[in-house]
């Protein structure tokens, strides 16, 4: 029976799940679809290939993802491993001697319900070139399905049953720019809108808010659909930082976006990824990062202590000491920790619509995680009224 164990971004998770229904006739086959984003990633990403190894001994363990391109040698020469496939090949049934995937009929009957969300990866690779980042060298050019391929997509998890799509890429508020006519994000949205009325729910993982166009920020501050959480590729709150990150974007380019947000939609919550110590950082660089936490109040925080990722141009800036980094990367922790569980204390009392998973949680709009009733069914989507805060759940 083949396995497939997906570590990274969310990207990953919606290929791995492609990959696990191509591969449904390959035999004993493990495949770990890795990260190399940080070198933590890569880390986790050894530990999962020995655990595979531990767990499936007689497997044929086969390696992708970025780590397979970025750190190709280094994970070639890991005894565990039997194999490894290109990252940009990993979805084509020819790198896997597997047969392509014949089109489903049509079902004589609704299905049963079998997804409770679904990510969507409608595009893929970047074409900026931030000095931190290395995945453009494990992903290659931007490059985006179109709008009717990602409606099949959408289509074919709706039929499954899925209450939500999360749509994924790489740098997803590029989508478009390869395409004919150019067009932006928010006009595939509204092509799903338009096409599912009974997508009753669709989420963004994160976005570049320099690139929001004008459909998509209405999208999201009008459409009750598109759900009020955004998470932003921030990086930093600091704009010497900013550019030594080559990053496009500005302090006050975040502050307005979130401004005008919050002010056409108050319940919208905010994600933001933060790097902590990055080359050159100064106390008073960390200062405005840890300050941009509560100016926009952010309460989904990705913190990344800064490391080093081999040829970009920031491995050879000057390096923060890593005992400073983590105690720098704790501090935005705990910053989040505390704007989160005031934010989280906000919704004692309120009754909040849930996607019910298959743990006995599920997601509110928010992305706010909350327990839901016994007898509850994966799938579902039920109003819970809030009683309490427990452990960052609300009950």
């Amino acid at each position: 029976m083949p396995q497939v164990v997906s570590l990274g971004c969310r990207l990953n998770i919606a290929e791995s799940e492609r990959m696990k229904e191509m591969l449904a006739d390959a035999g004993d086959v493990v495949v770990v679809n890795s990260c190399a984003v940080t070198s933590e990633a890569v880390r986790q990403t050894r530990q999962a290939i020995r655990r595979a190894r531990r767990e499936r001994p007689d497997a044929r363990l086969i390696v992708t993802g970025c780590a397979a391109d970025i750190e190709r040698d280094a994970i070639a020469a890991m005894p565990e491993v039997d194999g490894l496939i290109a990252n940009q090949a990993k979805l084509d049934p020819r790198a896997w001697n597997a047969p392509a995937p014949a089109p489903a009929p049509a079902p004589e009957a609704p299905l049963p319900p079998t997804r409770t969300r679904a990510f969507v990866a409608v595009q893929n690779g970047c074409d900026h070139a931030c000095t931190f980042c290395v995945i453009p060298q494990g992903r290659g050019k931007s490059r985006s399905l179109s709008i009717p391929e990602v409606l099949r997509q959408v289509e074919k998890h709706l039929d499954e049953g899925a209450k939500e799509v999360v749509l994924t890429g790489v740098d997803l508020t590029s989508w478009g720019h390869d395409l004919a006519g150019k067009p932006a994000l928010g006009d595939l949205i509204e092509a799903l809108s338009h096409a599912f009325h009974q997508l009753t729910r669709l989420r963004l993982s994160s976005v570049d808010g320099i690139e929001i166009d004008a459909k998509l920020f209405d999208l999201i501050a009008h459409e009750p659909r598109v759900m009020p959480h955004l998470h932003l590729s921030l990086q930093h709150g600091d704009d010497l930082i900013l550019k030594r990150m080559k990053r496009r974007h500005l302090r006050r380019d975040a502050v307005d976006l979130v401004a005008r947000l919050k002010a056409a939609r108050p319940d919208i919550a905010i994600g933001a990824d933060l790097i902590a110590g990055f080359p050159t950082e100064s106390e008073e660089h960390h200062a405005a990062n840890l300050s941009i936490i509560d100016e926009l109040d952010i309460v989904h925080g990705h913190i990344f202590p800064y490391s080093p990722r081999p040829g970009t141009p920031a491995a050879r800036m000057p390096q923060v000491e890593r005992s400073i980094i983590k105690a720098r990367a704790a501090e935005l922790r705990g910053a989040v920790a505390a704007r989160r569980s005031r934010w989280l204390g906000g919704f004692v009392g309120e009754t909040l619509s849930v996607l019910a998973e298959r743990d006995g949680t599920g997601y509110a709009p928010s992305y706010a995680r909350v327990a839901v009733p016994e007898g509850v069914s994966a799938g579902e989507i039920v109003d819970v009224q809030v009683r309490e805060v427990v452990g960052g759940l609300l009950r």
